[in-house]
């Protein structure tokens, strides 16, 4: 099968118009202009006047559709993963919230069957190792230090499932369990944290490679006390940033853009209320209203932590091509290329030859005509 489309979105340009060709489930060839006529495949599909991107690969997702991942049944992860799908994320991690230990073993082991029948990608743990101090919408009276016995415990409980964790690396333990998690293959991720600047290189040093939701739940940046934004900032390695207008200022994500080229990736953070009406939830054990879209801790002042967002992925790009100026071809980098790779996902992320067939169709005001994963397209 052929598919033409004025705009085709590869890692290095933006092709007009553009060509894939597919076989199966797989991208067989990319190409610009009209297909060489040696193809001669049938049928070719004219996607007319839109912008086909790669499908987006989302690292830290907690719910969707009314439902979260923290529940750990195979039925949940279903519909946070078709609501995402919907909104163009073909590929994603299902992100747990701090619980007891025994509550995360178990969530644990209960993703880790999605993830070898691959509908998730992994599993990322947020928590229960972060900052009392920068806790955020986790559960205080759960967060612990990540000792080597809880730690083996949730490795083991993934057996190879989990592919992320986020902690905050000045905790007791905080280096040690960095270089655990990265001997494991496990993307270590510094967030939740109060560290130092010292203590935030000292977990890099370590092998941490990624810095989540960048600012928020931090010891924030400052010039003579740089914390650990300032040593993600000044480290080769990803970072996270939330684009919906409510984690972070639009000249924020212009000026870590700019000053981390490559290195950016967009997430959405979403709870169960993402492609769902504003009502009560729950973040793990915590409750959370959201109201006009913005998901808060309960709080009778209706001034409570922000709890995870309300963000679809498609959104996320919206917002930063449209509200922020970034460029597309750096915004589906970061949706997409960037998160792949830090995931050590080689087979999506990007329209290559020799990739999946996941492909999102956006129409002229970057909103999603139609989705393909894995060669198929889904309603």
């Amino acid at each position: 099968m052929i598919v033409t489309a004025s705009h085709v979105v590869t890692p290095a340009r933006i092709l007009a118009p553009g060509w894939l060709l597919l076989d199966g489930d797989r991208i067989a060839g990319v190409g610009e202009g009209a297909p060489p006529r040696t193809l001669d495949v049938e049928p070719t599909l004219d996607l007319g006047d839109v912008t086909v991107v790669p499908g987006f690969v989302d690292l830290h997702v907690h719910g969707g559709g009314g439902a979260s991942f923290d529940s750990g049944t195979a039925d949940a992860a279903a519909v946070v993963a078709a609501t995402h799908l919907a909104h163009g994320t073909t590929s994603m991690a299902a992100s747990l919230v701090t619980d007891t230990r025994d509550r995360m073993v178990a969530a644990v082991r209960e993703l880790a069957l999605l993830v070898q029948d691959g509908r998730i990608a992994g599993v990322h743990l947020e928590g229960p190792w972060l900052s009392p101090r920068r806790s955020g919408a986790h559960q205080p009276g759960s967060l612990t230090t990540p000792d080597p016995a809880s730690v083996e415990a949730l490795l083991a409980a993934g057996d190879g499932a989990v592919r992320m964790v986020t902690l905050a690396p000045e905790l007791p333990g905080g280096i040690d369990a960095v270089r655990r998690l990265v001997d494991a293959g496990v993307l270590a991720a510094i967030g939740h944290t109060d560290a130092t600047y010292d203590e935030a290189r000292a977990a890099l040093d370590a092998g941490a490679r990624l810095g989540t939701h960048l600012f928020n739940a931090m010891r924030p940046l400052h010039h003579r006390d740089p914390g650990p934004v300032g040593a993600l900032l000044d480290s080769p390695v990803d970072v996270e940033l939330i684009a919906d207008g409510v984690h972070l200022h639009p000249a924020l994500l212009r000026t870590v853009f700019a000053a981390k080229p490559g290195r950016c990736i967009l997430v959405t953070d979403a709870m169960a209320a993402a492609g769902a009406p504003d009502g009560d939830y729950a973040l793990g054990q915590m409750a959370v209203e959201v109201r006009d879209g913005v998901a808060r801790l309960a709080d009778p002042t209706g001034e409570g932590a922000i709890a995870g967002s309300t963000l679809t992925m498609d959104a996320a790009v919206r917002f930063a091509v449209r509200t922020a100026g970034l460029p597309l071809l750096d915004v589906v980098h970061a949706a997409s290329t960037a998160p792949a790779r830090a995931f050590g996902l080689a087979d999506v992320g990007a329209l290559e030859a020799g990739r999946r067939a996941d492909l999102v169709v956006l129409d002229g005001d970057l909103t999603v005509d139609r989705v393909m994963r894995a060669g198929a397209w889904v309603r």
